[in-house]
């Protein structure tokens, strides 16, 4: 164990194996250097700045840090952890729903989450999809009148300027079938000065968009990441949060009960906890889905509706999400948030009139 000290103040984002070592934010290894190689990294001053260098099991570290732990790649593993290849008609697109589609215009990201099920694809710049390969993801969304919704992800879309981020609102709102879009983030966590009032009224230019922030412990609220969700609360654009149940981060009850209460307090909605996909190299951050849904539980008796997420698995193959949250109904009746089962008359149905 290195010896811990406070956090450091960075002025750049850190990219290479030797920039963590020298940051007090890694150990020297050969594995650090292989993974450095393999994956990208990239952690941005605000980030840097919350974790307490040399403490190897800092819940912020242990996102965005390489660890050793990632060479070992378990038997339920796998290479495309939630389907999306299958899903993808052209490039840049993934149509996994009746109604909705994902388009991946960038694959580059503020921040590289060493749990990502695309950590094997995002970092290339040159992946930026082409005007063409543009063109033919819109024109895929224009001729099907069934999809209601395009939700821009990647890589992280708010990397790109308020201009190309306009012409994208643009192109959404050029198709009437499309109600609203939707932008999955980290922008406004990792690099939250980011986030502009020229990069706002760019979401704000097209249909209904919502803007959905990945967070995952509550000290990444800190610093200027209120700030920022707050020009995007402020300008009316709904926000929702995704969070990735992760041992060793958030896999606990009061860590996750403060991140909600936060989230709440910074008009944020905790839309999603979702249950780590089975990304290779993995498993040493993936909690049992046993320990997940004893924790929504617990929160079940602290929290009020609106800080409550949804704890969902992504199924392997592309069969999409699907909540697993703890059973209340059972054969004698109901189950309250303490274990206790009342008597209700489930099995025959509800009491009639």
């Amino acid at each position: 164990m290195l010896q811990a000290k406070p956090p450091v103040c960075h002025r750049r984002t850190l990219r290479t194996a030797a920039e963590l070592v020298e940051a007090g934010l890694a150990r020297p290894s050969a594995a650090l250097d292989l993974l450095a190689e393999t994956t990208a990294i990239a952690v941005p001053p605000a980030l840097a700045a919350l974790m307490v260098a040399g403490e190897e099991n800092d819940p912020i570290a242990r996102q965005f840090v390489p660890s050793p732990d990632e060479l070992v790649t378990g038997a339920e593993d796998r290479a495309d952890p939630i389907g999306d290849e299958a899903y993808s008609p052209v490039k840049g697109l993934v149509h996994r729903y009746p109604d909705r589609v994902l388009i991946k215009p960038i694959l580059v990201c503020p921040v590289y989450c060493r749990f990502c099920f695309r950590k094997d694809r995002v970092g290339d710049a040159d992946a930026t999809l082409s005007a063409t390969e543009l063109d033919a993801a819109f024109a895929y969304v224009a001729a099907r009148p069934d999809l209601r919704e395009i939700i821009f992800t990647g890589g992280d879309p708010l990397m790109l300027n308020a201009a190309r981020l306009a012409d994208l609102a643009a192109r959404a709102a050029a198709i009437g079938h499309v109600e609203l879009i939707r932008f999955h983030t980290r922008v406004p966590i990792a690099t939250p000065e980011r986030v502009t009032a020229e990069l706002v009224a760019a979401l704000r230019s097209g249909p209904p968009a919502w803007v959905s922030v990945h967070v995952n412990h509550p000290r990444e609220l800190s610093g200027g990441a209120g700030a920022a969700l707050a020009r995007l609360a402020d300008a009316g654009i709904p926000l929702i949060a995704q969070t990735v149940l992760l041992k060793g981060v958030n896999d606990d009850a009061g860590v996750l009960e403060t991140l909600f209460r936060a989230l709440i307090r910074a008009r944020v909605r905790p839309y999603y906890l979702h249950h780590p996909d089975l990304v290779p190299g993995t498993s040493h951050l993936r909690p049992t889905i046993n320990e997940g849904q004893a924790l929504m539980r617990v929160l079940r008796g602290r929290l009020s509706g609106i800080a409550q997420p949804t704890y969902v698995l992504d199924i392997p193959g592309g069969a999409g999400k699907v909540p697993i949250g703890p059973d209340w109904l059972v054969e004698e009746g109901v189950r309250d948030a303490d274990g206790a089962v009342h008597a209700y008359p489930v099995a025959k149905g509800g009491p009639t009139c």
